[in-house]
């Protein structure tokens, strides 16, 4: 395991988990992106529920690998989800934040499969 793959992955997963936080406690920059997106409400709890066992699961993979692929997959998967609800809304210009989220979640999902 390298040092580059430990550092990307918990860096992935404290993104991962403070998305998640956001989401969870109401940050007013992440509820009213979700409105402007037509996110339904009774969704948002799921939402940041999934992004917070994602992190988890990056950081469990640390130590049980398939658990972090697992976790890694998932994050890709509903940051793909959330640039498509962007795309959806009209926002273009926002499409690069759930990208960001994305970045290191694929970095990390790289250098687990290059060692």
């Amino acid at each position: 395991m390298s040092t580059a793959y430990i550092v990307v992955t918990i860096l992935a997963a404290a993104m991962a988990g403070y998305s998640g936080y956001a989401v969870l406690s109401g940050a007013t920059w992440v509820v009213q992106s979700l409105t402007d997106y037509g996110v339904p409400r009774s969704w948002w709890v799921w939402l940041g529920t999934a992004k917070a066992a994602g992190a988890l699961g990056l950081l469990a993979g640390l130590f049980v690998p398939v658990i972090g692929v697992m976790a890694g997959i998932g994050l890709v998967l509903y940051f793909a989800g959330a640039v498509v609800s962007v795309m959806r809304a009209r926002s273009y210009a926002h499409i690069p934040f759930p990208m960001v989220y994305a970045a290191p979640v694929i970095g990390s999902l790289a250098l687990g499969f290059s060692a």
